[in-house]
């Protein structure tokens, strides 16, 4: 891409030699980045994108993660891109064909000539006299690269890729087996015909509990307290049916809706009536392990139903296991590790061969670059967040953020849609800046994301603050984002929009 003469001036003026100047740099080549690529290629055809992928792969989450049983705990219909139906018939699909459904998703729309891999975003810079982002890069030799763009779009997701989260306890290093994180599961690891020990019991646990036990001795799963662990078909019978007597993108449209107002009926109708919902979930465990088993010791969860994310077992896999004896549950407190295995608070020994250690997530926004606004580094956990894409004080900047009670792609295709609608308006209009302003706004004591989650918990500071009305909050409502994206004003005034003479002159 050519560089002009403005660009060379200033480019030499700040950092020495020509710098390179795009339209819209999106960070990330994950499910989001993708998607938000193909959404503005489509709607702002005449713009020049960059995506800046740190990482030598397409994919994100679904090509990093690699360990046993690796798969979707959404529905397909509604976790694939609007723009581009999920065509294969299973509801919930395994990790390698969601990573294979991004690459292909990218091809199709020209999206992967646009991706930059092992450029990874270290730092974004912001002045108002010039109304542009300089961005710093690092390659994976150490090199930097650096660039400008107008508007910044950050599809980082929401945690650490370089290492999951690990507590430690005493005595790791007498144990004589293996231990490992699901993030970083190593090619070499084979649990076949051994004794494995998972600690932890969310929904990477659930995942991995019966994909290992289709061959190791024995898995144990071992759980400070119970989940809330629901089984549903992996293949979507309501939607085959559709699928066979209709047109597929008329199917499709059906069968996304059919999910989308189900997981809104089923959350709404977990935090009306937690106690009616728990008692159901606990009589489906039951009914699913069959008799010797008791659900209400194994699955009665201490929170309410979706105070955490309701853990899928599709087919009920996990029961299944349970019920052959190649799996089981334990619940207690690790005391120390032993060389044999792990010795629990109230004495129990637990002999393993392998222990997993599926213990959570490091949380960490803007894929850990520094933003910076006017000299200023902005905490983001000190922001409101507007719309739930957009914060306070931030120009030209956008996030996708995705649902914690739905699928992910859900708001992320959402909020796509509404960046190419403002970035179309503030062409219209000869606008070079958009910032959202919180005047007068009260901070709601809700938080951003309504979970009590280990790593959600651990992250409440990094996480931006919501107010006490629109366009300050952050639903979780598919229906009501939809009015807000796609349909509320753009000029709503919360958003301040500078043409660039202004820009340049009020520094």
């Amino acid at each position: 891409m050519s560089v002009s003469s403005r660009e060379r001036a200033i480019g030499a003026g700040l950092w020495d030699r020509p710098v390179e100047h795009v339209d819209i740099v999106i960070v990330g080549a994950g499910l989001s980045g993708v998607g938000a690529a193909c959404h503005l290629r489509s709607k702002c055809p005449g713009k020049r994108v960059a995506i800046l992928e740190a990482r030598d792969a397409i994919g994100g989450t679904w090509d990093l993660f690699r360990y046993p049983g690796v798969r979707s705990d959404s529905d397909m219909p509604t976790f694939g891109y609007a723009f581009r139906p999920w065509r294969d018939s299973r509801a919930i699909a395994d990790g390698a064909s969601i990573a294979q459904y991004i690459r292909d998703t990218a091809a199709q729309y020209g999206i992967d000539r646009l991706i930059r891999f092992g450029h990874k975003l270290v730092r974004a810079s912001w002045r108002s006299a010039e109304a542009f982002w300089r961005l710093e890069a690092e390659l994976e030799d150490g090199a930097d690269v650096r660039l400008f763009c107008d508007f910044l779009y950050m599809c980082t997701g929401y945690y650490e890729y370089a290492e999951g989260y690990m507590p430690g306890w005493p005595g790791m290093e007498r144990f004589a087996g293996r231990i490992v994180h699901p993030q970083d599961w190593p090619e070499d690891l084979d649990a076949a015909g051994r004794r494995v020990l998972v600690v932890g019991s969310g929904a990477t646990a659930v995942t991995l509990v019966p994909a290992l036990a289709a061959t190791a001795a024995h898995v144990a799963m071992l759980q400070r307290s119970p989940t809330f662990v629901a089984s549903r078909p992996a293949d979507d019978a309501v939607a085959d049916w559709l699928m066979r007597r209709l047109p597929r993108r008329i199917a499709h449209g059906l069968v996304r809706w059919k999910n989308i107002l189900l997981q809104m009926y089923l959350y709404n109708l977990a935090r009306r009536k937690p106690d009616a919902v728990r008692a159901q979930l606990v009589k489906l465990a039951q009914d699913q392990l069959g008799p010797g088993f008791d659900a209400a010791e194994l699955f009665n969860a201490r929170y309410s139903p979706w105070d955490q994310r309701l853990c899928l077992a599709p087919d009920g896999d996990l029961f299944a296991a349970i019920r052959s004896g190649k799996a089981s549950i334990v619940t207690g407190e690790i005391e120390t590790f032993t060389e044999k295995g792990l010795r629990l608070s109230l004495g129990q020994e637990l002999e393993a061969d392998i222990v997993v250690t599926a213990t959570g997530l490091v949380m960490g926004l803007m894929g850990g670059a520094d933003i910076v606004v006017d000299g200023r580094r902005i905490d983001i956990g000190t922001t409101l967040t507007y719309k739930g894409a957009m914060f306070d004080g931030v120009p030209n900047l956008a996030s996708a953020v995705g649902y914690t009670n739905a699928s992910w792609t859900l708001k992320c295709d959402l909020s796509a849609n509404y960046v190419c609608r403002l970035i179309n308006h503030m062409d219209r209009r000869g606008y070079a800046v958009c910032t959202p302003r919180a005047r007068g706004v009260l901070i709601s004591e809700a938080p951003t994301l309504p979970l009590t989650s280990g790593y959600i918990e651990r992250a409440r500071a990094l996480l931006p603050k919501q107010g006490s009305k629109p366009p300050w909050t952050m639903n979780q409502n598919y229906a009501r984002d939809l009015l807000a994206f796609r349909f509320g004003a753009i000029e709503d005034g919360a958003l301040e929009f500078r043409p660039r003479n202004a820009a340049r002159t009020d520094a």
